[in-house]
């Protein structure tokens, strides 16, 4: 009897550990990783929403401009949600602010948090280096999470230990803005960690839509064709960029015509993205080269950011 009872209590302390392991991740500490508009956006979003976070990049001056940028953005919610209440504004922005910390040494603050989202250059051997590093400092239930927008999240994952606790989580500009996050998943991506991110994701008050490691995810994958589609229509001499601006916003409803938004996300991450999938699928007409983006990215016109894309800016 005694045998059975000590086999009985082994199998309830199994099941229990084996159940306390299978619990989501509650996302409390957040670790972004790149001060860019991306990072700077994600780090404001989880502040502002309670988390504490840590935004890294290489140099103070970089983090003091993004925390300026933080700050401009915040102002700007706080006016419109506390219109009526300026001090509590001016608390709501304060209090915001308290809650981001920031550090040129990666490594030397993601042992203590609960997420890393990294927000850098689009590159796969910068990435890699980053998480590989990353991985041997980082507390063991930690998650790692790429924004990245075109690059495949398991080729990234694969630089760490830890591929069932990566993921991807894809957010939108501007990101204060914008509600939808993509999570990805790869196939080795816990279901633990999925939806521990699809929470985080509805913590920071979004709407997370998931999808597979697949190419450009969702978003990318249908826009950016279309976008080289109205960009060939152009160069065939089809129809003028202002008419197909003017066509597709009034005709499909969109809020900026294709032009007007490919100036705004940048012709340069355009470009990034329609190279690489070219690279990985070189006989696929919707991949194909555009000359007179290349020109334009040639000649550093790469939209808003630079005055200049196809269209001018002031």
């Amino acid at each position: 009897m005694a045998f059975v009872t000590r086999q009985f209590m082994r199998s309830v302390s199994s099941s229990s550990t084996a159940s306390a392991s299978a619990k989501k991740i509650i996302v409390k500490h957040v670790t972004v990783i790149g001060g860019g508009l991306m990072g700077a956006g994600i780090a404001q979003v989880a502040a502002a929403t309670g988390h504490t976070v840590v935004l890294v990049d290489q140099t103070e001056d970089i983090l003091a401009k993004s925390k300026k940028g933080i700050e401009e953005s915040l102002r700007k919610v706080a006016k419109k949600k506390f219109a009526e209440n300026l001090k509590a504004g001016d608390e709501f922005v304060e209090k915001t602010l308290s809650t981001i910390a920031t550090s040129t040494d990666a490594a030397s603050v993601v042992h203590s948090t609960d997420l890393v989202v990294e927000a850098i250059v689009e590159n796969l051997k910068v990435k890699n280096e980053l998480f590989k590093r990353l991985d041997k400092f980082a507390a063991e239930h930690t998650i790692f999470a790429s924004n990245t927008s075109s690059l495949q999240i398991t080729s990234i994952a694969n630089a760490t230990t830890r591929q069932d606790r990566f993921a991807g989580l894809h957010f939108f500009n501007p990101v204060p803005v914008m509600k939808l996050v993509e999570v990805i998943k790869t196939p080795m991506t816990s279901q633990k960690t999925f939806e521990s991110l699809v929470d985080f994701s509805k913590a920071l008050g979004k709407h997370p839509v998931s999808c597979k490691d697949t190419p450009g995810f969702i978003v990318n994958r249908l826009l950016v064709p279309y976008l080289m589609e109205a960009i060939r229509l152009y160069e065939r001499g089809d129809a003028s960029k202002e008419d197909i601006d003017t066509a597709m916003k009034l005709g499909a409803g969109y809020p900026m015509g294709p032009f007007e938004l490919l100036d705004y996300v940048g012709l340069d991450t355009t470009k990034f993205i329609v190279d690489g999938w070219h690279e990985m699928d070189a006989e696929n007409p919707l991949h194909q080269p555009s000359p007179s983006l290349n020109k334009l990215v040639a000649e550093n016109k790469f939209g808003k950011k630079t005055g200049e894309g196809f269209y001018k800016y002031k």
